[in-house]
């Protein structure tokens, strides 16, 4: 178990790369999952059409299929990742150290999958509305776009706050797979690196790379557990 403390920095630098990419994730998957959630529940077919073709790719593919067509599909669309490079997501990544090209691949494609799920979390939460709520909107002359503003989204966030906390840990245990697709020092990177290269005993680091995930999704269980009870007491 020397590991753990002989090798603290490796472990801390992981953990530190892993949680970049987990928040940075988080944020693009609620951004879009929320405009594909936006598709789904439109009044306009062809774009009910794109949201729900988007979903169903995205939530039956697997997460590895999505991995592997980010990190090699990608880069034969543009040489070093050019297209890639947006002028606010690059002051993010120069203040965090980061500039991988294959951190930007494992981000899109777990931005990409995880909204889908981020949209029928959201969906889930429009369908809890009373259907009377939006109706007595639309007769007072609301828009659609201010009934959703106004009326169904605020109302509908409370029903979406634990199913979508369920899918940001599930994203935070995806994101182990992110380190197999050129991510270099995220931690599932980290334990191929102490065991392969290092010689060190594979369990000793399994528990340190599980203990790396289990801080960052234990407390956010234990927030949804307490969400949840609150709304039950509110019911």
């Amino acid at each position: 178990m020397n590991v753990l403390i002989d090798k603290f920095d490796v472990f801390a630098g992981g953990f530190w790369l892993t949680l970049q990419i987990c928040v940075l994730a988080a944020i693009g998957a609620l951004v879009l999952g929320a405009v594909v959630a936006v598709l789904r529940i439109s009044p306009v077919p062809p774009l009910r059409a794109v949201g729900t073709t988007y979903v169903n790719i995205f939530r039956n593919m697997p997460l590895t299929v999505v991995l592997f067509f980010a990190a090699f599909g990608l880069p034969a669309l543009g040489s070093n990742a050019e297209f890639l490079r947006i002028p606010g997501l690059e002051v993010i990544f120069s203040r965090l150290g980061t500039d991988l090209p294959y951190f930007r691949f494992g981000l899109i494609a777990l931005v990409l999958y995880t909204a889908a799920f981020v949209c029928e979390a959201l969906r889930s939460g429009v369908n809890a509305v009373p259907a009377g709520q939006a109706e007595a909107a639309r007769s007072l002359g609301l828009t659609f776009g201010q009934n959703l503003r106004h009326v169904v989204l605020p109302q509908s966030w409370k029903a979406s706050v634990v199913p979508l906390g369920s899918v940001i840990i599930a994203m935070i245990k995806n994101s182990a797979l992110v380190g197999f697709f050129g991510v270099v020092g995220d931690l599932s990177q980290t334990a191929d690196q102490l065991t392969s290269a290092g010689g060190y005993a594979f369990i000793p680091v399994a528990i340190g790379i599980s203990v790396g995930y289990l801080i960052m999704t234990v407390p956010l269980g234990a927030l949804l557990d307490r969400i949840e009870k609150r709304q039950a007491v509110a019911r």
